[in-house]
């Protein structure tokens, strides 16, 4: 395991650890799909080591074989060393052993037991992940922590995910995973460090040193993980406004360092600094200097919500639990316009012998469910055209129009058309069918597969009005509604919340989401800003219909009132 070292001296008197981060293109942590092979790849790498295991083994059964041999008759020679070469078969067994055994042990002893696997190793190099997707692999985690309020310990324990899969879909189960050793919550802190993001570095360098135990395979020592925890519990701020060091964590967990290696030079220096800074608070007064730190508490950490700021970071969040905020209860008056009922948008024909199963979720915005709008059979084509094709998700850019990778939506996603496949035009002529909306100026069909902590923060399928150069290219006016398929249930997390209202629909494999994104009148509908919720277990399918204003004009005609 590499461990990074100190270095130089900061200006103000603390030193700070060595920064380095490999930049290499993403792909792999994307999308769950898509790393489903790395399991099967390292069952293959496992076997072929397994292969070389025994082959050692067999050749250290060899040596260890003529070693007891040769052993046993060096010893009887040595007993009477001339008079048993008097001897001609002992005579004769010496020069054999020194013209054939010994050659052959040499030969046995360079044999490359190696070779075939690390030819194996050699040949799927190419496909292990990157280090960036191990860095965003990391950040999902941290993410994940974040948003459904999940406690390092927890984590740790491998009890990630079970409350709230217990809350959201009890019949699906949760997946376990095991505990983490103190070397992974180490690494998963020293990835938070390397993204200068020392909140999260703080937490899991207090539960390596909560979990650490000797190991000789390890390099990880007590004083590396105290070295890391001092500078970054120094970085995170405490108090209600952020306004204050928490330089007493920092001055603990150096004042252990030291105890348990006096010699550290780092420590030394880092320790003097924070006697003085402690000495200028009010607050805070440095323990004696003789005093015996035998074990230290968990310090406590304030999260920075500026880092990544959302303005709606706090409804989001909850939301996202499954904790709807008291402020969003619908009234009785409201509630009972929420009905299920047979649908056949006035008798259509299509949908005369097979209505669909209407829900009405929410009033303001409306949004439905189409439950069981699309089959198994359906899905499963729709996945298996999709996935060779998957490639990373992209927003456009609210100022040139143009694609690009953003840190807030992490999946994967593919575009397929309508002649590609029959399924696909079916699919499509549905969604007219339900809607009563043309597909013609509609978007192909995009589908998602959500990865690590997969997530898409809140957003408008919209464009608003400074968005000039959104969907210019395509020549079809603005998004006026958006069809989103769920396949595949989640285990937990991977909800659709929209915060503006407090709305939040959980994924149902097969049942199909719908509203309006625009008011008839043209105007954006400004309460249709929703997120995709990270997914916390499992994996989320989904795939989109976004259809445009160009076409529908005698199809869903300008209203009265403005809030039509």
């Amino acid at each position: 395991m590499f461990v990074p070292r100190p270095m130089a001296v900061l200006p103000v008197g603390i030193m700070l650890l060595f920064l380095g981060q490999a930049s290499v293109d993403a792909e792999v942590f994307t999308a769950l799909c898509d790393m489903e092979y790395l399991v099967h790849m390292e069952k293959d790498l496992v076997e072929s080591l397994d292969q070389y295991i025994q082959q050692e083994e067999d050749k250290l059964n060899k040596i260890k074989t003529f070693q007891s041999r040769i052993k046993e008759v060096s010893q009887m020679a040595m007993e009477e060393p001339s008079t048993h070469l008097h001897h001609p078969v002992n005579a004769y067994l010496l020069v054999k052993r020194y013209t054939r055994d010994w050659p052959l042990l040499e030969a046995l002893v360079q044999e490359d037991t190696a070779e075939d696997f690390l030819y194996n190793l050699t040949k799927v190099k190419e496909s292990f992940p990157s280090d960036e997707d191990y860095m965003g692999a990391g950040k999902a985690l941290v993410r994940l922590q974040d948003t459904y309020d999940l406690s390092t310990q927890n984590i740790a324990k491998g009890m990630m995910g079970r409350e709230i899969a217990a809350a959201n879909r009890p019949e699906l189960g949760y997946t376990k995973s095991p505990e983490l050793s103190s070397e992974d919550c180490f690494e998963l802190g020293r990835l938070a460090y390397i993204d200068q993001d020392y909140y999260h570095c703080a937490l899991w360098m207090e539960e390596s040193m909560a979990r650490f135990q000797p190991d000789p395979t390890s390099d990880l020592t007590k004083d590396t993980i105290l070295d890391y925890l001092a500078y970054a519990s120094y970085q995170v701020w405490l108090g209600e406004y952020g306004t204050q060091n928490n330089i007493e964590r920092a001055y603990q967990a150096t004042k252990e360092l030291l105890r348990i290696n006096p010699e550290h030079t780092r420590a030394i220096n880092n320790m003097k600094f924070f006697e003085k800074e402690m000495e200028k608070s009010q607050n805070l007064v440095a323990p004696p200097k003789d005093e015996d730190v035998a074990s230290i508490e968990r310090g406590e950490y304030k999260r920075d919500l500026a880092r990544d700021y959302l303005p709606e970071r706090e409804i989001y969040e909850l939301l996202c639990q499954a904790e709807q905020p008291d402020m969003f209860n619908i009234t009785p008056s409201r509630a009972k316009h929420l009905k299920c009922r047979y649908f056949t948008n006035n008798n259509h024909p299509r949908l005369l012998l097979a209505p669909q199963k209407l829900e009405q979720v929410f009033d303001k915005p409306k949004m439905w469910i189409f439950h069981n709008i699309l089959t198994d059979p359906e899905m499963k084509v729709i996945k298996d055209l999709a996935q060779p094709r998957l490639r990373r998700a992209t927003i456009q850019n609210s100022i040139t129009g143009e694609l690009e990778h953003a840190s807030y939506r992490i999946s994967k996603s593919a575009w397929l058309q309508g002649w590609e496949h029959k399924v696909i035009r079916r699919v499509n002529q549905r969604v007219e069918d339900v809607t009563g909306l043309t597909m013609e100026t509609a978007e192909e069909l995009q589908v998602v597969n959500y990865g690590m902590g997969g997530h898409y923060e809140p957003h408008f399928d919209f464009a608003r009005k400074e968005e000039v150069n959104a969907f210019k290219s395509l020549g079809t006016g603005n998004r006026i509604a958006t069809m989103l398929f769920y396949m595949s249930d989640v285990e937990a997390g991977g909800a659709t919340v929209f915060p503006q209202v407090g709305a939040r629909l959980v994924p149902e494999k097969g049942a199909g989401a719908f509203w309006y994104n625009l008011f008839k009148n043209g105007e954006g509908d400004m309460l249709t800003r929703h997120a995709a919720c990270p997914v916390l277990v499992g994996s989320k399918w989904v795939s989109n219909k976004w259809i445009h204003e160009r076409g529908q004009e005698f199809r869903r005609k300008c209203g009265l009132s403005p809030e039509d």
